[in-house]
């Protein structure tokens, strides 16, 4: 992976998030992937679980906010990538992540491993 290939998954991801449904999920994981949405969690196993999870986490295709990111490394075929997430609709959020990507020869996301952090005085956290 180059960090050209990165940043076109990392544009899909987001218009994945964007669309309704997860049919663009295939595109982006492969069918047995693993997606850790903080450290030490246990993973979402499967395209399947990825899904369900997908749709929980999100209030639909429609919600507001603005994700920046930034390639911070790529090396063979992992990517690491700092992302800034902004949600408008009230109360406001916003977080940054630390996404780790691993991809197979195909360009599907293989591992994917998330670390959240919120500004101070702002409650979240995954569940």
């Amino acid at each position: 992976m180059d960090r050209a290939e990165l940043a076109s998954w990392l544009d899909a991801y987001e218009r994945a998030w964007r669309t309704p449904g997860t049919e663009l999920l295939s595109g982006l994981f492969a069918r047995e992937a693993t997606y850790k949405n903080a450290p030490y969690k246990h993973p979402f196993r499967g395209l399947e679980a990825i899904a369900a999870m997908w749709e929980r986490e999100r209030r639909g295709p429609d919600e507001r906010f603005e994700m920046i990111s930034r390639i911070v490394a790529v090396e063979g075929d992992t990517g690491v990538v700092r992302v800034d997430v902004s949600y408008h609709d009230p109360p406001r959020i916003e977080y940054r992540d630390v996404w780790i990507v691993r991809v197979d020869g195909d360009g599907r996301c293989v591992e994917f491993e998330e670390w959240p952090f919120w500004p101070p005085g702002q409650k979240a956290s995954w569940p």
